[in-house]
């Protein structure tokens, strides 16, 4: 199936990547982790976004998330998350290179979930790997560094 048009931008973006992060945030330990991300296409004018990841050490489920890279043209996006947790993030943005400019528009959260008031994520891919870091508020805490991951593409072995 053929990348739509307004997703060639994006499509650095596409395949499964692997690799390890590092998470802190003032009201919890730090936490290293194993995670796995993939972006794909069904020949639409988004890709799906996909995320889970899990302890490095015990192997236990930490956090998913999936979503959609909605290309809007003229390399303008739009990115929707949402996490089993009870939030929902909202960005837009641009596609710069092989960077995403994102801006948060929204965060909501379900009336059981943690508060969140400010999310700012980056993502980056140079060659094959692809880098980001997420900043959050949330719980009282202001705006604060939270999540750094540096993640390998995994290459096609056909």
């Amino acid at each position: 199936m053929d990348l739509h048009e307004d997703c060639a931008p994006l499509a650095f973006l596409l395949g499964t990547w692997r690799g390890r992060g590092h998470g802190e945030y003032p009201t919890i330990d730090s936490f290293e982790y194993l995670e796995e991300v993939t972006f794909g296409h069904v020949g639409k004018p988004f890709l799906a976004y996909a995320q889970k990841t899990r302890h490095a050490e015990t192997g236990q489920p930490l956090h998913a998330e999936s979503g959609y890279v909605r290309a809007i043209g003229d390399e303008r996006i739009e990115f929707v998350l949402s996490q089993p947790s009870g939030i929902v993030e909202l960005h837009s943005g641009r596609v710069v290179g092989t960077r995403l400019d994102l801006t948060l528009h929204a965060v909501h959260t379900t009336p059981a979930a943690k508060s969140v008031t400010d999310v700012a994520r980056s993502i980056e891919v140079t060659d094959n790997t692809l880098s980001y870091t997420v900043a959050m508020a949330a719980v009282g805490e202001p705006l604060t560094h939270h999540l750094r991951a540096t993640l390998e593409r995994e290459l096609d072995t056909q």
